[in-house]
């Protein structure tokens, strides 16, 4: 199945990256609050601000670990500019 990394905007402005194979259903699950992730609980509401399919979990796992590494100003940055951020990801999953 084909796996999206993602990013959510909380209400503290914080970003928080993740992985799954539905978005949505993923979201949902944050929401519901029963198996999101811990650093969600208390920075509701969410917002989706960027999403992209990047292949197997393997590859979204890799992704997701260099995303987390970047300071808050380089995830901004890449959040602003959805083709920078692509060819980020790209690069990424390519290695």
């Amino acid at each position: 199945s084909e796996w999206s990394v993602y990013l959510l905007r909380c209400s503290d402005n914080s970003l928080y990256t993740g992985i799954a194979t539905d978005v949505s259903r993923r979201l949902m699950e944050h929401e519901a609050g029963k198996v999101g992730a811990k650093y969600l609980r208390g920075r509701a509401p969410y917002t989706l601000v960027y999403h992209q399919v990047v292949g197997d979990r393997s590859c979204a796992s890799r992704v997701e670990h260099q995303i987390k590494r970047l300071t808050k100003r380089e995830k901004e940055s890449l959040v602003r500019s959805p083709a920078q951020f692509r060819s980020h990801i790209h690069a990424i999953s390519s290695a």
